[in-house]
């Protein structure tokens, strides 16, 4: 049975094909989410990488902020069910997940298969999101892949108090004015972001073993100020970001093969 799972966020779409809902036969990212072209893009793309015509999807289930208006989805799923299902996947025996996406940010329990049974969300303001990340990388001059990277320059812990994103945004500012580093900037960037999500996560607790999905988990100085603030491991996983899309191809498996 192929199915396939698309989740179109916010800031980008990603698309996965799977086989019998245990083995990957193509996958696509692409950086333009809800309202623009990125959704059929990837969508077009993983199609012609797979070798499949639409007609032999079995089923194609839609996920993310922008899952309702995609006119060629057989069903839909919300993204906590998707990245907890998704996440399980990439990285079995996980029970929390922390999702930081474009828009919002979540920590969700699951059950060893992956089944959602608890969860919090930030979705009332930027800060400890993606987007926060963004309007960071700009005030910087660098593109927001670059952050992890340039973060590990940093040679002491620079707070950004915060959690506002306008007034962050300015604090970054006054930082860069006081001829604090980039690197120690980032990292402070970075460790705000942290305490946003940990503040969050708290309200339910870390179980272990603990997981990061969506595109943040490629950002490496987020992950590892994370695991400061928690004192614990986070795992991550190479396709984390395809996390959404892959159980939203493995949800609609299940929910075909029924």
């Amino acid at each position: 049975m192929i199915t396939m799972g698309i989740d179109i966020g916010s800031a980008a779409s990603k698309a996965v094909i799977m086989e019998d809902g245990v083995r990957i036969l193509a996958k696509g990212v692409r950086s333009f989410g809800i309202g623009t072209s990125g959704p059929v893009e990837v969508y077009e793309t993983v199609l012609k990488k797979a070798g499949v015509a639409r007609e032999k999807i079995d089923c194609l289930m839609a996920t993310g902020y922008g899952r309702t208006g995609f006119a060629e989805a057989d069903c839909q799923a919300s993204e906590l069910s998707c990245h907890g299902k998704g996440m399980s996947f990439l990285i079995p025996g996980i029970r929390t997940v922390i999702d930081i996406g474009g828009q919002d940010a979540k920590v969700m329990e699951i059950n060893e298969r992956g089944a959602l049974l608890k969860f919090v969300m930030n979705d009332k303001c930027a800060a400890g999101t993606g987007r926060f990340l963004e309007v960071m990388a700009k005030v910087l001059g660098m593109n927001v892949e670059m952050l992890g990277e340039v973060s590990r320059g940093s040679a002491k812990e620079l707070n950004i108090s915060n959690v506002c994103t306008v007034f962050a945004e300015s604090e970054v500012i006054s930082h860069l004015a006081s001829q604090e580093t980039v690197p120690d900037v980032v990292a402070g960037i970075h460790r705000s972001v942290a305490k946003r999500v940990v503040g969050l996560g708290s309200r339910i607790g870390f179980k272990p073993d603990i997981a990061i999905s969506g595109g943040v988990a490629l950002n490496e100085g987020v992950v590892y100020a994370i695991e400061k603030e928690i004192k614990c491991r986070i795992r991550t996983h190479p396709d984390a970001q395809l996390a959404g899309a892959c159980g939203a191809a493995i949800l609609a498996y299940e929910k075909t093969a029924k």
